[in-house]
């Protein structure tokens, strides 16, 4: 899915568990098919699950955000109602993979992507549970400090006109700019809360017509409280859409803000993602189809 992208094979994941974790060496180690975009996935047995970073960068720096990555986890799934995983290991370099890599609890259940709840009122009022659950949580004085989601919208300016050229061909960018002109100008006027930052289909564990859990948790941290209602878009057809809204009683400028951030991230998937993985260039294409639909 990248140019720079990092080999990992089930070999060398054996290896390193045999190296680094001899008490798990015994157990089957299988490849887990994702559409994930930042990690390779494997299994270690029945109840834990390695990530090890897809792009290539240095190792202390890796560490220090595996690091990080894991205490937002852990602090995630002390607020939770839902199953989150929790971290249970680090682990270094070695055999042939150069970066430090994770341990994780294994959660049972199918992601949204393959058992689509977007037409469920109660998947909508759970993951309306789920997220007042993370706004609820201290923020301990911490503020939004990061370049991704969840801080200024007009400051992804220059990745938006990125987006813009690069979908030239794809989709209607005309209309898509005249769009973006107007959400970058939406003004924030709350203060940050407890955010998980990345709720897209591939990050939620559907059981039944429930929620059955959330993956990707290293994100946790503060930010626009309206940065978690992209998943109104990502995941929610219409009518399941206003049970989240009615749930969260989001006021009018929250629920656009958080279209907006649900625009941007969609703008980037679909054409950086349109060959080397379809599944989320496809997601990108749909949420943007909803939020036109939504302005209608």
């Amino acid at each position: 899915m990248h140019d720079d992208q990092v080999d990992v094979t089930t070999d060398i994941v054996a290896a390193l568990v045999q190296e680094q974790f001899p008490q798990w060496s015994g157990e089957a180690i299988r490849l887990l098919s994702s559409t994930g975009t930042v990690h390779a996935i494997f299994r270690i047995g029945d109840g834990l699950s390695a990530r090890f970073p897809l792009r290539p960068t240095d190792a202390a720096e890796a560490l220090a955000v595996l690091e990080r990555e894991a205490e937002a986890s852990a602090e995630l799934a002390r607020v939770s109602r839902f199953p989150v995983p929790e971290p249970v290991a680090l682990g270094k370099p070695g055999a042939g993979y150069p970066m430090p890599w994770s341990v994780q609890t294994w959660l049972p259940g199918t992601v949204a992507f393959d058992a689509d709840p977007s037409g469920s009122d109660a998947f909508a009022e759970d993951l309306a549970a789920f997220i007042a659950g993370l706004r609820g949580a201290e923020t301990r004085g911490r503020r939004f400090g990061g370049e991704n989601r969840g801080g200024v919208l007009a400051h992804h300016d220059d990745w938006m006109a990125k987006c813009f050229e690069e979908s030239e061909g794809l989709l209607d960018v005309p209309r898509l700019r005249q769009v973006w002109s107007h959400f970058r100008e939406l003004p924030r006027t709350t203060a940050d809360v407890m955010s998980h930052g990345d709720l897209i289909p591939g990050n939620v564990l559907v059981t039944g017509d429930r929620l059955g859990g959330v993956l990707d948790t290293g994100g946790f941290g503060p930010a626009d409280p309206a940065l978690d209602l992209v998943s109104a878009w990502h995941l929610l057809r219409p009518g399941p859409r206003e049970v989240l809204r009615r749930a969260l009683a989001c006021d009018d400028l929250e629920w656009e803000r958080g279209r907006a951030w649900a625009f941007e991230q969609a703008m980037g998937l679909v054409w950086y993602y349109v060959e080397s993985n379809p599944t989320m260039s496809g997601l990108g294409c749909r949420t943007l189809d909803r939020i036109l639909e939504s302005t209608k």
